[in-house]
């Protein structure tokens, strides 16, 4: 039976992984409904404020669905949020087993679906393939548990570990193919973080151009200094922008017109710099699960340094710079081996003619994990 469960439950992910350009903020779910070992209904949740996974699964199976087998990759929801709780759904079909995944963190789920089930007299298995379903919802889990989305932060660096020459030029150290990786997981993220400082010097749009993409993400610009203006190019794009300064907000503030899609935000200073734990909580409020950060080695040494970072993803093209070049993290003076940040390689491979590297702290490895 095990078994039948893992293979069910594994297609079931399989589909909720359809989501994954899609579904946010919300978790990405799928549901396979099985009768005698056949599948008779499936579906995934696509977007928000669309049905869930069960519901589309229960369309699909009508009345076959009585006494049936529902597999589903998180806890059915017993709560009106966004759609009706998908768990009064299931109830009224009369399926026979529920069997799902792992049980829903959001306090306003957390168990309560499962012992509605439980009530109406359906059997309720928990904990197939959970490991495997918070994987696929790190970002989700993370806001919810940890009150700030699952950080990665994009470098990319030839094979002696530099960004730039010495005079600043970088582009392009990687090629089309990891840049076309790169347009992917901005596509996937909920927002993309960077600083005016590295807009203005590459000329950036942080858009997310990829034949996938089903929406953009929130451009989430530290502007300490204050450099960018509404008239920079940046801001012809119509994605939405987040721009955060450090300290409180002047009772006098300048009088530039910013156009509609630009929201700025005052966060408390920390060392004269914003407070990068304030700026993942404010996210986290704003709903976003996961942020994908493409920036200078200051911010990307001190993400790391603050412990924010939950994944590292490096590309290496195959170039030397020497060592006049940029290099590629800001840390401190280490004096001991003992100090340095320890990482764990958990993937690796070719894109194109680069290589991929990603990479978790070793303080990652007791949550949830990519």
């Amino acid at each position: 039976m095990t078994e039948t469960h893992h293979s069910f439950m594994q297609q079931a992910l399989d589909l909720a992984a359809r989501a994954q350009f899609s579904a946010a903020p919300n978790p990405m779910v799928g549901c396979v409904i099985v009768r005698d070992g056949q599948i008779i209904g499936s579906g995934w949740h696509v977007r928000p404020g669309e049905p869930h996974a069960e519901v589309h699964a229960l369309r699909e199976a009508g009345a076959a669905a009585a006494g049936a087998t529902l597999y589903v990759t998180l806890e059915p929801c017993s709560h009106f949020g966004r759609t009706p709780p998908c768990v009064d759904a299931v109830i009224d079909a009369q399926v026979g087993r529920v069997v799902i995944a792992m049980q829903d963190p959001n306090p306003l789920v957390g168990g309560k679906g499962i012992s509605r089930l439980l009530e109406a007299g359906i059997a309720v298995e928990v904990g197939i393939l959970e490991a495997q379903a918070e994987l696929l919802n790190r970002g989700f889990l993370s806001r919810i548990r940890r009150r700030r989305p699952w950080l990665r932060v994009k470098l990319a660096a030839t094979l002696d570990g530099r960004t730039a020459l010495a005079n600043g030029v970088s582009q392009w150290i990687t090629g089309p193919a990891a840049r076309h990786d790169v347009h992917r997981w901005r596509a996937c993220s909920g927002a993309i973080l960077s600083t005016a400082r590295t807009v203005l010097a590459d000329n950036a749009r942080l858009t997310a151009r990829h034949e996938l993409a089903e929406r953009q993400p929130l451009r989430v610009i530290i502007d300490t200094q204050r450099q960018l203006a509404p008239t920079q190019a940046f801001f012809h794009e119509t994605s939405p922008v987040l721009l955060v300064y450090a300290g409180p907000e002047p009772e006098h503030d300048d009088e530039q017109s910013w156009p509609e899609h630009v929201e700025r935000c005052w966060l408390p200073a920390l060392n004269g710099k914003v407070d990068l734990n304030a700026l993942m909580q404010e996210l986290a409020v704003r709903e976003v699960n996961e942020v994908w950060t493409e920036c200078g080695a200051e911010l990307a040494g001190a993400l790391l340094s603050a412990g924010l970072v939950d994944e590292l993803i490096i590309y290496m093209a195959p170039k030397l710079f020497g060592d006049t070049g940029r290099s590629l993290l800001q840390l401190p003076a280490f004096q001991q081996v003992q100090q340095v940040p320890e990482l764990v390689i958990k993937d690796l491979r070719l894109v194109g003619e680069d290589i991929r590297v990603t990479a978790i702290p070793q303080a990652v490895r007791g949550e949830t994990q990519s």
